[in-house]
């Protein structure tokens, strides 16, 4: 995996600055400028999106003690240095070090760790639930005007906003009866391949092995209200750190509808985060969203998208390396063994 891994961090490097030579051939870069804009602009609000990004992970932690809190209770903060360690992995190796924090809540609490992927998939589950309630409602009480091609932002979001009450009610029939769901897609899928059958029965068997966390309406409630709290904080932190290249008018003058745009340009790059070099795919992405939407210079562009990495995602490393020192946990070996451990369950759900 490691070295597969590399070999595609290779080729996207070099298709990369590939592309970087030739955007600077065609359309110059102007390097003074791009340092001008670090030095104009405002740090107060980028020290606001710091303290909003540090304080999601507190609410991370919280939701997923209330998570286990029907299987073994743990403190509010006790699992805050599983996340913060675990993302600092992420932001180091990538997407590979996904499994690290479950397998580190596994290795505190002494729970099982195919229960704690479990825990996993469903805090996913809500992550993913937030992040589309606020962004799709921002976009549709966005004023006329406030976005480009509005019709088709409209249209774009009563389609997600359509998908989320549908996984809505499919998480809803899942909990309540996860297991005749999972033989019934088997037997379905089970037409096209056996094999396929059998894996998409154990995921819906795994995902409701997950739910049984939401006990009551009151656990729905309070798991998705720490979501939406910690998604509208990463929200405030985009749009401090935007508004904070003051040089840039419209940077300056950015409003939470055009924000939105832009946290999802930065979330589909994120999710196929490679060590390092994703960091700099990563600022092409978001600084093209930019330019492309909103007509921000190059070089404006170029300085936000750089800031808006290092506040959102790298912000957490050197916080995770000092945690790490005091857990004496190594992340290179952590991610290994993580990844490991997480083989035996996959082999046995193709087993079954």
């Amino acid at each position: 995996m490691a070295k597969k891994q590399l070999i595609a961090g290779l080729v996207v490097l070099a298709v990369f600055v590939a592309l970087l030579a030739y955007a600077q051939q065609k359309y110059p870069f102007h390097w003074q400028m791009f340092l001008q804009q670090f030095k104009l602009a405002d740090w107060h609000k980028i020290a606001i999106g710091f303290g909003c990004i540090y304080l999601g992970y507190v609410f991370r932690s919280v939701r997923w003690a209330m998570l286990l809190r029907h299987i073994k209770k743990v403190g509010p903060f006790s699992l805050l240095g599983t996340q913060v360690i675990g993302f600092t992995a992420v932001a180091l190796i990538g997407r590979i070090a996904d499994p690290v924090r479950p397998y580190l809540v596994s290795k505190k609490t002494g729970l099982s760790l195919s229960n704690q992927i479990a825990v996993y998939i469903v805090e996913r589950l809500f992550d993913l639930s937030s992040m589309a309630l606020i962004f799709f409602s921002v976009i549709l009480l966005a004023p006329a005007g406030a976005l480009p091609h509005p019709e088709i932002m409209k249209k774009a979001a009563y389609g997600g906003l359509a998908a989320t009450l549908a996984g809505a009610v499919f998480l809803v029939t899942v909990r309540l009866a996860g297991g005749m769901v999972a033989s019934l897609l088997e037997r379905s899928f089970g037409v096209i391949s056996k094999a396929l059958g059998r894996a998409i029965g154990d995921k819906i068997r795994a995902f409701r092995a997950g739910l049984d966390t939401l006990r009551t309406f009151s656990d729905l409630g309070i798991a998705m209200g720490l979501s939406l709290g910690m998604w509208g904080l990463i929200s405030l932190a985009y749009l401090e750190t935007c508004t904070a290249f003051v040089d840039s008018p419209q940077l300056a003058g950015l409003t939470l509808a055009k924000c939105m745009l832009l946290m999802a340009s930065s979330m589909v790059a994120s999710g196929f985060q490679l060590p390092i070099i994703g960091w700099f795919t990563q600022i092409g992405i978001v600084a093209a969203a930019f330019t492309g939407f909103f007509g921000v210079a190059p070089e404006s562009a170029t300085a936000c998208a750089a800031t808006l990495l290092g506040v959102t995602f790298l912000s957490i490393v050197p916080v995770g390396l000092v945690w790490a020192r005091f857990e004496h946990v190594s992340l290179r070996k952590v991610a290994v063994e993580s990844e490991h451990a997480k083989e035996p369950l996959e082999g046995d759900e193709a087993a079954e």
